[in-house]
């Protein structure tokens, strides 16, 4: 599935090319079966993945919590971004990076909501999050953020720990880069990833931030 994925991806950035000659070209030989997984592989329709995101209206909203910034964004399918940083202005242009095509809408009164919910679970991240996430990434590191979602709240894995549990033991180096890959901080617990000897390891929002979140869980 993953090298389906990547050949998929390749096959719609080609110019000129029509999604059904991507389809054969990234090897699929049936449709129904193309269809079945382009969304789960590529995080949106085929067609929405060729225009960057362009028919996908995101909702987002920045604000301050105890570990700096934070911005949050969502989809009409869930949260789609939790970022970390010292910076608004930084934290904005990452999300426009990731959807470079999308319809940005600020969050309105009622956004509000969701936003004090996500600073709520950063500053209690033991409680956990029940809200829909739009998680798009490819195959691979799908299977990772889902076993990221699968630690418990308190404890630790080791990125060769999460290899051997998607069932691909010698892809230490691809897992630690998918959990860099993650853009929904804490509700994909990518800070409960350590080396394997217990040392906390480079974090995408800063290693200082994991430490916090780590302490936070162990204490509750």
């Amino acid at each position: 599935m993953a090298n389906h994925a990547k050949r998929v991806r390749e096959e719609l950035s080609r110019s000129g090319t029509t999604v059904t000659e991507a389809m054969y070209g990234a090897g699929f030989n049936s449709s129904g079966r193309f269809y079945e997984t382009a969304d789960q592989v590529l995080g949106m329709t085929p067609t929405d993945y060729r225009a960057g995101g362009a028919n996908t209206e995101i909702r987002f909203a920045v604000g301050e919590c105890s570990l700096g910034s934070i911005l949050v964004a969502r989809s009409e399918r869930g949260v789609c971004a939790i970022l970390l940083g010292d910076n608004p202005d930084a934290l904005a242009r990452d999300l426009q990076d990731r959807f470079p095509h999308a319809q940005f809408v600020g969050g309105d009164a009622g956004f509000e909501d969701l936003v004090a919910r996500v600073v709520g679970l950063v500053e209690a991240p033991a409680v956990g999050f029940d809200l829909p996430l739009d998680i798009r990434g490819t195959a691979f590191q799908q299977r990772v953020w889902q076993a990221l979602r699968e630690i418990p709240a308190g404890a630790t894995t080791s990125y060769a720990d999460i290899a051997k549990r998607i069932g691909s033991p010698r892809s230490i180096r691809a897992v630690a880069q998918a959990c860099a890959a993650n853009a929904i901080a804490v509700a994909i617990p990518c800070h409960r990833v350590v080396r394997n000897d217990g040392a906390l390891s480079g974090y995408r929002w800063g290693v200082e931030r994991k430490r916090t979140l780590l302490e936070r869980e162990a204490a509750a």
